[in-house]
């Protein structure tokens, strides 16, 4: 069993390379007991997840982190896709009183989750099981992406 996870750019420079998002995505699906998996995460532009979101989730706008599961038949890997914004993480970071680098760490294990079929409220997230995992996840890892 195996677990790949793919990282591309097209939204520019990221603070964090390929090879640690992919380091971190792998963590979090090792973490999570997950032995045989593939998952593709993709730096997008504000514009190009805005269509996502509507094409997708049917929700106006920009948003930082939009995560797809795909179903998958028993004995057969996970698999998923994960988009994440950096311009958006970026004011969220500015926001939150956090480093751009965190902010994107933070966006990946909580995409990763989102893949695993972990999910929180709309309103009042921090406070959600899933968000208390992905702070533990996130600062287990810290040396993977710091």
């Amino acid at each position: 069993m195996t677990r790949v996870v793919h990282v591309t750019s097209r939204a520019g420079r990221l603070p964090l390379s390929r090879r640690r998002v992919a380091g971190l995505a792998d963590r979090v699906l090792h973490a999570e007991g997950v032995r045989s998996a593939e998952l593709s995460i993709a730096f997008v532009t504000a514009p190009a997840i805005a269509r996502i979101n509507a094409r997708h989730l049917g929700q106006r706008g920009p948003t930082d982190v939009i995560a797809f599961p795909f179903e998958r038949a028993d004995g057969t890997p996970l698999v998923g896709d994960v988009y994440i914004a950096p311009s958006v993480a970026r004011e969220n970071a500015h926001r939150g009183g956090v480093s751009v680098r965190e902010e994107l760490a933070r966006l990946v294990v909580h995409g990763t989750l989102h893949v695993l079929g972990h999910d929180h409220p709309a309103m009042g997230r921090e406070s959600s099981p899933m968000w208390k995992r992905q702070e533990q996840l996130l600062s287990r890892a810290r040396g993977a992406w710091a």
